[in-house]
């Protein structure tokens, strides 16, 4: 006696919403400087030839162009997209996807407050609350000096050290609003106190993305 074939139905998938979706946007210069191009190519040439395959150097590519500007211009989705031969629309469906890319101007320092569940419960908001009233700037907005960008961030696994506040993801342990407060401030007087672990010394924004990119934070003299 033989079985009944089982039978399947395929159901359609469907997506709706009462809003069309925006489209991706990038501002900044559509092209660099002649000889930031040159200094870009030699070093994007550095990296690329690390890996088997040129389109899997796209995440350092975006450090480093993010390290001009201090964000992802249209000139840095450009350039990456005509180093790897990939299109503009690939560059950007990867440079939007990770939130270490940066799509506004950023300060010196990105100042991130975690306020995922136990950080806020721990003085998170609050710590929050508190760099936004000291600086006079709201959630992902840069004072006016051009030092200090301040954000609300989900949570970075430091949960045993919470509540954590990160500036350009070095961690700053088990803060308060004071203390929180006071390394704000040191960041404006242009002396960053040394994080709780991990690096020794703090690097400006786009330092940082230089070191991501596998380079040296300094950059060529």
């Amino acid at each position: 006696m033989s079985a009944e074939p089982i039978k399947r139905e395929l159901l359609p998938i469907l997506f709706s919403t009462s809003e069309p979706t925006p489209p991706i946007e990038f501002t900044g210069p559509d092209a660099f400087p002649a000889d930031v191009v040159d200094t870009l190519r030699a070093e994007a040439d550095e990296i690329v030839q690390r890996y088997p395959q040129s389109r899997s150097a796209l995440l350092p590519l975006l450090h480093l162009v993010q390290s001009v500007d201090g964000y992802l211009t249209r000139a840095g989705i450009t350039f990456c997209a005509e180093r790897l031969r990939l299109t503009t629309a690939q560059v950007a469906s990867v440079a939007t996807f990770y939130t270490m890319y940066r799509r506004e101007p950023t300060g010196d320092y990105l100042v991130g407050v975690c306020t995922n569940t136990l950080c806020a419960v721990m003085g998170g908001d609050a710590i929050a609350e508190h760099l936004s009233d000291e600086l006079g700037i709201g959630d992902g907005e840069t004072t006016a000096d051009g030092a200090v960008t301040l954000e609300r961030i989900e949570c970075n696994a430091a949960c045993d050290h919470a509540p954590v506040v990160m500036v350009n993801w070095e961690f700053f342990d088990a803060q308060t609003p004071d203390s929180a407060g006071a390394v704000v401030d040191a960041l404006r007087a242009g002396t960053p106190p040394a994080p709780s672990r991990g690096a020794s010394s703090l690097c400006t924004f786009r330092q940082t993305a230089r070191l991501l990119a596998g380079l040296d934070e300094q950059g060529p003299a």
